[in-house]
Parts: structure tokens; sequence; C-alpha cells
């Protein structure tokens, strides 16, 4: 998992490692190492022109609103460089599932400036659309990851597809800005062990602008934090055939207004974890991060609402859970790091409604706990000052499958 950092010559190869499980059957890489910072003419018959966008680009390169961009191959915006796609702007990414997606790397900076009338559309470009068609975007920071042992600053980790290098001890690190952006048919994975979420943000940093994000129909996980502190804002998830919101590698930042709504058979709304349970927590900290204001609707299933596991904490502040087997489940699965150990201080729920949830809450212990929390414990407040997040204000227009 960990290498020095890499200049981009060296990640051409795009060789990969892996983290996670998963049975989406392999798909093969290929080397798309060119520049491309203007991309080639044509028409799609329309009236309008076409591009096509794949290898790196390593000067700054403003998108064309009026042109559709074809997504042929893997994209790399390089250290230095940013890429810039204003309002209204659509890609269509070839259906080669991972093999195309888009990358901002260490040092470099996406401004995607959309709006609530003119979002910006990243999609599959196929005749019938599905969840997977594509690789979806990943954004790689500076910020921080407990990967990183403080001894060996400069032995980075690396992504789970393409090996890119991301992390470092820049708090504030800014990668730019995201507005109004729709991902759609987007995740999957390379094997058992290296996938792609619809939006993947790796030791993204504080400094980094995310609000009004949807991602629509994905084949794995719709966002997931490797670490960072990054705070995202009216985040959208619908239809994750994985898990919506994931974290991992001691995520520190804020949610606000988050929507979650699952009638694919997903796993959990959130799945959070305090540290990468492949490797170790070598910086010596887990997640904690804040979470304002969601709505997380399952389809009635066994599933879990939220799953808090491997040492992780969270304030959890105004929840609507609706329609699922298990609501909260706080799992002690990894010794040294016990997720219990943060109630209250830094593992707390407060005012949480339940709708339709066969289970409100779950302790499952692997080490005897010999005083076990309970639902007072770990949720407190008044279930009637629950309202969640207000969806149908902030999401209108531009979002897609809200009820």
């Amino acid at each position: 998992m960990k290498i020095k950092f890499l200049s981009s010559l060296l990640i051409l190869a795009l060789f990969t490692v892996g983290c996670e499980e998963d049975n989406t059957p392999d798909i093969v890489i290929n080397d798309n190492s060119v520049v491309n910072n203007t991309g080639g003419g044509g028409s799609n018959g329309n009236g309008n022109g076409t591009e096509d966008l794949f290898g790196f680009i390593t000067e700054d390169r403003t998108l064309d609103p009026n042109i559709t961009y074809r997504l042929a191959a893997a994209t790399f915006v390089d250290e230095g460089a940013t890429l810039t796609i204003p309002a209204g702007t659509v890609i269509e990414a070839e259906p080669n599932g991972v093999q195309n997606y888009i990358a901002v790397l260490r040092g470099s900076q996406i401004q995607i400036n959309g709006t609530a009338s003119n979002p910006v559309v990243m999609t599959s470009a196929a005749t019938t659309p599905a969840p997977g068609d594509w690789g979806g975007l990943v954004i790689l920071g500076q910020s921080t990851t407990n990967l990183i042992d403080p001894g060996t600053p400069d032995d980075l980790p690396t992504s789970e597809v393409g090996q890119l290098p991301y992390g470092g001890s820049i708090p504030a690190d800014n990668s730019g800005t995201i507005s109004y952006l729709r991902l759609e048919y987007v995740g999957g994975a390379l094997n058992g062990t290296q996938e792609l979420n619809g939006l993947s943000l790796y030791a993204v940093g504080s400094g980094t602008t995310i609000n009004h994000v949807q991602v629509y129909q994905c084949s794995d996980d719709g966002i997931e934090f490797f670490g960072g502190t990054v705070n995202v804002n009216n985040l959208a998830i619908v239809d994750a055939e994985d898990d919506s919101v994931d974290w991992t590698e001691g995520y520190t930042g804020t949610i606000t207004d988050v929507y979650v709504l699952q009638t694919l058979d997903g796993d959990s709304g959130f799945e959070m974890d305090g540290f990468n349970t492949d490797f170790q927590n070598s910086g010596g900290f887990v997640s904690i991060p804040t979470i304002n204001n969601a709505t997380v609707i399952g389809s009635g299933d066994n599933s879990r609402a939220f799953r808090l596991r491997a040492g992780t904490g969270g304030i959890f502040n105004n929840v609507v859970i609706q329609d699922f087997g298990r609501g909260v489940v706080v799992e002690d699965d990894t010794a040294g790091d016990i997720t219990s150990d943060n109630i209250p201080t830094d593992l707390q729920f407060t005012d949480v409604s339940f709708t339709g949830v066969s289970e409100e809450f779950l302790y499952e212990d692997d080490f005897a706990n010999a005083s076990p929390p309970s639902q007072a414990d770990v949720i407190g407040g008044d279930a009637g000052n629950a309202t969640g997040t207000d969806i149908d204000t902030w999401g209108a227009g531009w979002t897609l499958g809200i009820n």
C-alpha cells in the first residue's frame, strides 16, 4: 500500500493494490499514457462539437459547456494543473467499467462550477446505462490519513485503483471546488480488492469546497472518505449497490445535509471505520467526523442504516432513519481500537427518529465487554426534534430519483 511519492511518468504503469473484498469480476486496465490538454474535435449530429478526454492534463484547461466530452479512458489532472468545468458541461464515459475514471492527482485542482439549473453531469455513454458503467471521480489530496507513519512521513499510501499517491500533513490542503455535480452509473472493481466509488476522496483537505453533489446508481460505495479533513454539504446518494457513505483512515471532516436512498439492495447506509483494518493505524488516530441533518431510507431488508466499527467515532445530529432492518450498529471488532470507548464524547447520536426499523440499536462485541453500551448511552436527545435533511428544497431541479 505504501510507496514513495511518484511522478506522473511512473504512475503511467497503473499498477494496483487492494484494500477491501468485493465480488465484482476482474477488469483489465489499459495504459493510456498520453497528454490530453486540448482534446480532439468532432460532431455529435446536434450541431455541437465533441471531444475526447483521456490521458494526462498537464496544464490548466477549461472545458466548453457547448461541447459534449467523451471520456474515452482514464484521465488524470496532473500536479500543478487545474481542470475547470463550467455549468452545464456533460461528460459521457464509454461503458468500460473502472478503466474509465477521472483522477485529480495530489497537488492539482478541479473546479466544477455547476448551478441548480445547470449542473455538471458525468454519466454513461451506454444506450442502456447501468451502475458500474464507468469508474467515477477520484480526488487525491495532501491532508491527513492514519496510514501514514509519523516516523516516515514521506512514505505515502496509494489508491486502490491506479496506485496513485495521496496524503500528507496539510489539513487545509485545497484540491479545488465541486458545486452542483451529478455522477451517474458509476463505481466498480478491478477484482475482489480494488474498488472505485462514485466519488472517492483520498486525504482531501478542508481547503477544498464540496457542495451539492449527487451519486446516482453506483455499483460500489456512493462516496468514500479515505482520511482527510474535507467538509461536504448537500450530498445525495441514490441507489448505491454497496454502502452509500463510507469512511476510514481517520476522516475528521463535517458532512451537513445528506440524503441516502437505497432501493437496489445496498449494504449499509453509512459504513464507518476508524482505520483501514487491512493495514494498521500507523498515525495513531481514528475517524471522528460530524454529521448534521441526515435522512437515510432503506429498502426494508436486514441491512444497517449506520454501521460503526474499527474504532470509529462520529457525532450525529438530527437523523431520520426509515425502512432498515437495523438502525445503529456499534461493533467492537478490533483490539486496540475499541469503538465503544468513544461513547459518549466522540460517538453520540442526538435527535434520531426511527420509522419501519426492526431493531433500532444493536451492539456487537468480540471482546466480552463487561459493561456493554445501551441504546440510551449512544442515542440521546428527542426523536420529536428529528427532521433530517430538507432534500425537497436543496435537491430540487438537479437531482435524479428523489422520492
